[in-house]
């Protein structure tokens, strides 16, 4: 059995360089090649991790004999080279979200398929301890059936952000706006909580960025196909940032939490982490007095990395070892899919004015 990979990088903007230092140091990966569309990009960015440059992804796979590579590109980028590398049986890790659209989605899903290859999409604050622990203790049944869960982000980004790449803030280069880019980390959560979706109401508007097309607001209501309810609230309007938090409640009263972000929202490149995640909300019998001691642990943690990096190195190192044991990855192309669902499901009954039920297809 393979001990390591060849991998590559396809796309070589701000969140490249996270996914190019964990597919440098990792001892799953060995790192030969990226790809950019601009030849001066590819040179410039191969030249800085002693690697070959491509401008297409086909020749990179054949030349460099690549086992895996990841997607780095803007989010309606997504599809082509991950598509090309699963055909090829080249195993595909796609920053978040999967795709900007379910068309995109169900493209990359069947190419995997047909090659034979792994795909999963990245959502890194699955490795928090703080979420871990709430999934540790829904497996355990401490908090029983999970019957209300709410996914909130009370960000900020200003013009300056948006000017920052040609392609941010446009429906036709970006497919979105904070739902598409912002929240799935949040969506992810809540959906790996809470489970599938049944049912969504909801609504987005732009209430205070008017220099961009797309939505930086937006709220929703959820019915799971478990019964349970939800709420998501996410919006860039709030100026400084406030937080990022997931909730879920249990039938028998419990309630657990994360505050996933607080402060200024981390944008790769631009800023950094400035607060530490960790659990706000605990009181499940017997376990209340933890926070504290939890809070303190994951702070010091924090302190003690690059969190930046580390958390895309775990996620990265989670893919590649699944293709070497023959397994699936903790974060799958369909639970990619699922968060893609979910943001596009709250566009469309904003569009439509009437509830989306679950199941969507591509339209």
């Amino acid at each position: 059995m393979k001990q390591k990979l060849r991998t590559g990088l396809v796309g070589c903007g701000k969140v490249g360089h996270l996914h190019a230092a964990a597919l440098r140091n990792l001892p799953e990966s060995e790192f030969v090649a990226v790809c950019a569309r601009t030849p001066g990009k590819a040179d410039a960015f191969a030249a800085k991790y002693r690697v070959a440059a491509f401008t297409d992804v086909n020749e990179m796979i054949a030349a460099e004999e690549v086992d895996a590579v990841c997607v780095c590109t803007p989010h309606p980028q997504h599809a082509a080279p991950a598509i090309a590398a699963a055909r090829a049986g080249v195993h595909v890790l796609v920053e978040k979200p999967l795709a900007s659209s379910l068309a995109d989605c169900d493209a990359m899903l069947a190419a995997a398929r047909a090659g034979h290859a792994v795909l999963g999409t990245v959502c890194q604050r699955r490795f928090y301890p703080p979420c871990q622990r709430i999934r540790q203790a829904m497996d355990a049944g401490r908090l029983g059936a999970p019957i209300l869960g709410t996914a909130t982000i009370f960000g900020w980004r200003d013009e300056a952000y948006y000017r920052s790449d040609p392609w941010r803030g446009s429906w036709r280069a970006e497919g979105g706006g904070v739902l598409v880019n912002q929240s799935p980390h949040q969506l992810d959560l809540l959906l790996w909580y809470l489970g599938e979706v049944e049912e969504v109401f909801g609504y987005w508007a732009n209430l205070n960025h008017p220099y961009i097309e797309v939505d930086d607001t937006a709220a929703a209501v959820i019915r799971f196909r478990n019964g349970a309810l939800g709420s998501v609230v996410v919006s860039n309007s709030q100026n400084p940032a406030i937080n990022a938090r997931v909730t879920v409640h249990g039938a028998n009263g419990a309630s657990v939490g994360v505050q996933t972000d607080g402060g200024a929202m981390f944008v790769p490149g631009l800023s950094a982490i400035t607060e530490a995640p960790f659990n706000d909300l605990w009181t499940i019998r017997g376990e209340e007095d933890r926070l504290p001691q939890w809070k303190d642990e994951d702070a010091r943690l924090f302190a003690s990395i690059n969190p930046m990096e580390h958390f895309h190195r775990l996620q990265i190192q989670d893919f590649l070892r699944a293709i070497l044991e023959g397994r699936q990855p903790s974060i799958t192309g369909e639970d990619g899919r699922r968060t893609v669902e979910l943001f596009t499901a709250i566009y469309r009954t904003a569009r439509d004015r009437k509830p989306v039920r679950f199941p969507l297809a591509a339209d």
